[in-house]
Parts: C-alpha cells; structure tokens; sequence
C-alpha cells in the first residue's frame, strides 16, 4: 500500500483557485493557479459563477497530481478555505440556482441592512449573533435574493459558501464549518445552532440553511465522478475546511488568546484571539477553528496611505524604498507631527465619514517627517482598535504580521513599538494553504489535535521586539491621537455640509 505522506490543499480565493500538495512536515512541493473572472454588472455589484471555481479547482488540482509520482495515491486528506461570504444557492438535485452569485465585497444589500436595522434593534442581536449587521452577510445577501430573484430562492434547497460548494462537488455532502457559519448573521453563537430568532426576523427559510460541523471533521469522500474529474483516488477523505480568513490565522500560528494578527495590504486587518467574543458596535467576530475567537477591525487605511502618499508628495517618482529610507531618517514620532489616515472614511466606526489629516505641522518638518507620520498614523489607528479589543480585560502578547506590509521592517518596528509588543513574520508567506494542510492533517488522523499542527508546521523566521524608549514615546502620543480622533468628529457632519 502506498505511504499516506501527503495532503492537498485547496483555496478558492476571489482572483483564483490554487491548488498545493504539502508534505507532513509542512513543505510545499506542488503548487498551481489557475485566474477567474470578477463579474461587476452594475455599481456596487461583485460576483462570481462558482462553475468557473470548480473548473479552476479541477485544473489547479490536476497540475498539483501530475507533478508528484503517484501523488493521488499518496494523499492522506484534502482540505479546502476560501473566500468568506459568498453565496451559492444549490437545488435539491446539486444544481445551481443562479449561475452567478454576489461574493464578499457585494455592496447590494446595503438597503437591505439599513431597512434590517430599522426594524430591528441590532445592539439587542449583538449577543445572539456576536456581530453587527454589514452588507457581507450571507445573511443579507440570502434576504436580497429572496426579494429580487424569488423563482431562484424558491427553487434554492441549500445555502453553502465557496469552498462548501467545491466540498460539494468532491463528495456531494452539504455542509458549513462553525467558524463560516459564525460570520454570516445566522449563528446562535453561545448555543451553536442556527438562530430560529433571528431567521424569523429575516424572513428566511431554515430549511435551506446547510448542518453544521467543526472545520477539521472529514465531511466525506472523494466520489467516483470527482476522482475520474480531478484525478484524486476514489474515497480520500474530504474535511469540512473553513473560510480563508480563520485558516490564514490557524497557518500563521494565530489560534491562542493573546495572540494576534496584523495584515496590511491596501488595507489593515487587526485581530486578536479571546476566549470569548468581543461585543462592540465596531468589531466583528470570528470563530476560530481551533476554538475560542478572533474579534477582528478592518482599517481602511493601510499600503493605501502610504501609496496616498507616493502619488501626492513625488507623483510616483519614488520607490517605496526610498519613502522608508527617508522616513527612517526621521525620528520616532516625527517631532511632534501626527497623521490621522482615514483617507476613505472607516466602514467599521461610530461614524462612517472620518476624515485624514495632519496635525502639529511646522515649517521645521520636512518630506521624512510626513512620511514617517504617515507609517506611525496607520499604526496608532490600529492601535485604537486594539484598545477596544483588550478593554474587556484582553491581553495582546504578540503578534504575527502578514501581507505586503509584513516586508517593511521599519514599519514593523513601529508597530512593535506602538502595540507594545513583539512582532513575529512567518517562515511561509502562504499561510492559508498551510492552514488547510493542518486541517486536512487533523481529520485525516496524522497530528491529534490543530495545536499538535501548529507546533509541528508552522515555523518564523524574524521577531521584532518594541523599542523600549520609541515606545515610552508612542504611549504619550497615542493618547493624544485618540483624543484628536475623538474632537475631530465634531467637525466631519459639518464638512460633508460645505
């Protein structure tokens, strides 16, 4: 018999599939792409047809097998994450209801959720629900179907995410992960069931709403028509997997309370693992698939302020290595200049319409100053969040960074310094795939338990401590960065009127 020795991950992600084949020490020794299409019809609108993931799956997947001697036979399990929130309605026979379906960054819904919060009293849900009503929601998303396409809603036997739907098409078995499930507004989240209370105030059938299982279980087995379509071995096993954000964290090693995860890319993506979930108007909650929860913030400000500020101060004639060597010329805190980086308003915040400015500006500052001001204001807006996170009696013991932000050291350090604690950078940049070889891992019995994974596989290759004198500095100025942020809002109603 052939030796089990390797495990298949799958990511449905919104610009592609890809496809890795992992060893049981975490290497990665096979891996492949394959690009879809996001379909913007109209203003606002954002989707996808989920044939086009299951034809880059099979694809992504063949390549991945054909790589590897005998690698169908050598695969213990597979696992597949993916992109959170997407909707995807199946019949009772498996077929798809709407060939295309609005993904996470669908703004569609947002009468729905106004017309939602209007009627119904949110903050009361907030306990049952662990989160405030956005435009994502599956829940909002199923709402809006059921209005503007009801022959589909009817027709519609199932709710499942992406990856449940490539889960579908391996095995036929219909199923969504506790910690998916705890992010789309459905969610009883203390009893663990799907919220009769508040199906009933959305109007929706529970009927259609997929059972619930934890994301390491094995859902089911590869079928004979999946294994002649994607060269898998009939009857591998196939476990239930999860959404790519919680699978990312799990990759990263981010899967205890105290620890914590920073990915800055356009945007800045702060979370905090806690054993339970943080209740607050401005943080939304995930439940982690190795128990406890990410209460999570998303900072609209991040890479984008930095490239703000390309384009505004050389009009893109410098590196981005040049802008950090001229920040870093400069001191901590910038002699006294602050950025407030809300460029584009918050989308989660008491008020949505916060405006950026610079603040203590003196003829003395020059282009380093702004710059290093720039870096610092992304990190001290995070920091508010953070504060908001911990107020619940919290604690933030480190934290592992990611993305494309994850490659500035100097920003690391002022995050090290300004959060406090120590930053760590993964080993593998590829945090999601190797999340989904520890689940496949798990179910498919090769480490006991998600801890034993993480231990085993996921390795850092750089921690940055706080500097201990920046970080006296940054404490003095953070609280004045708050109550900046907090006078200021006075003045946004009024500017939206000039």
């Amino acid at each position: 018999m052939m030796n089990k020795d390797l495990l298949l991950a799958i990511d449905v992600g919104t610009g592609s599939v890809r496809a890795a084949l992992i060893t049981l020490s975490g290497e990665t020794v096979a891996f492949s792409a394959q690009e879809h299409d996001q379909l913007v019809p109209q203003f606002g609108w954002s989707e996808q047809r989920p044939e086009s993931w299951w034809e880059g799956a099979v694809a992504s997947v063949r390549t991945v097998l054909d790589k590897i001697d005998h690698a169908s036979d050598r695969v213990a399990g597979v696992a597949a994450c993916g992109q959170m929130h997407g909707s995807v309605l199946i019949d009772d026979d498996g077929r798809l209801v709407l060939d295309r379906v609005p993904l996470w960054n669908d703004k569609r819904t947002r009468e729905t959720v106004e017309e939602f919060q209007r009627a119904h009293d949110s903050k009361r849900l907030l306990p049952i629900v662990g989160n405030p009503p956005t435009v994502a929601f599956a829940a909002f998303k199923l709402k809006w179907i059921k209005r503007h396409e009801p022959k589909a809603y009817e027709a519609a036997r199932t709710l499942l995410m992406p990856k449940d739907y490539i889960n579908f098409r391996l095995t036929g078995a219909r199923a969504i992960d506790f910690s998916e499930a705890s992010c789309n507004y459905l969610l009883d989240i203390g009893r663990r069931v799907w919220s009769e209370e508040v199906v009933t105030q959305l109007e929706l059938d529970p009927r259609k709403l997929p059972p619930l299982k934890e994301a390491w279980e094995v859902l089911a087995a590869v079928s004979r028509d999946a294994a002649r379509e994607t060269g898998l071995l009939e009857g591998t096993p196939v476990i239930v997997g999860a959404g790519d954000y919680p699978v990312t964290l799990l990759g990263s090693g981010v899967i205890r309370a105290g620890m914590g995860s920073d990915v800055t890319g356009t945007s800045t993506l702060i979370t905090l693992m806690t054993e339970e979930p943080v209740l607050d108007p401005v943080i939304t909650n995930v439940q982690g698939v190795a128990g406890g929860w990410g209460a999570f913030t998303i900072l609209d400000a991040g890479g984008d302020a930095m490239r703000w500020a390309r384009r505004a101060f050389h009009e893109n004639q410098y590196s981005y290595d040049r802008i950090v060597e001229l920040a870093n010329a400069a001191p901590a805190g910038a002699d006294r200049l602050f950025f407030l980086p809300y460029l584009n308003g918050e989308r989660l915040a008491k008020r949505g319409n916060s405006r950026a400015q610079f603040v203590g500006l003196t003829s003395s500052h020059g282009v380093g100053h702004l710059h290093r001001a720039v870096m610092e204001g992304v990190a001290f807006a995070s920091r508010r969040n953070i504060e908001i996170m911990k107020s619940s009696g919290n604690s933030l013991d480190r934290l592992v960074a990611a993305g494309g932000g994850a490659k500035t050291r100097l920003w690391l350090e002022i995050k090290a310094s300004i959060y406090d604690c120590p930053i760590l950078t993964p080993a593998d940049p590829e945090c999601g795939v190797l999340g989904c070889a520890m689940l496949a891992g798990v179910g498919a019995g090769i480490f006991s338990s998600l801890e034993d994974a993480a231990q085993r596989l996921v390795r850092y290759e750089a921690e940055i401590q706080p500097n201990p004198a920046w970080s006296e500095r940054y404490k003095r100025m953070g609280a004045f960065f708050n109550r900046v942020y907090e006078q200021s809002e006075s003045y946004w109603d009024e500017m939206d009127q000039l």
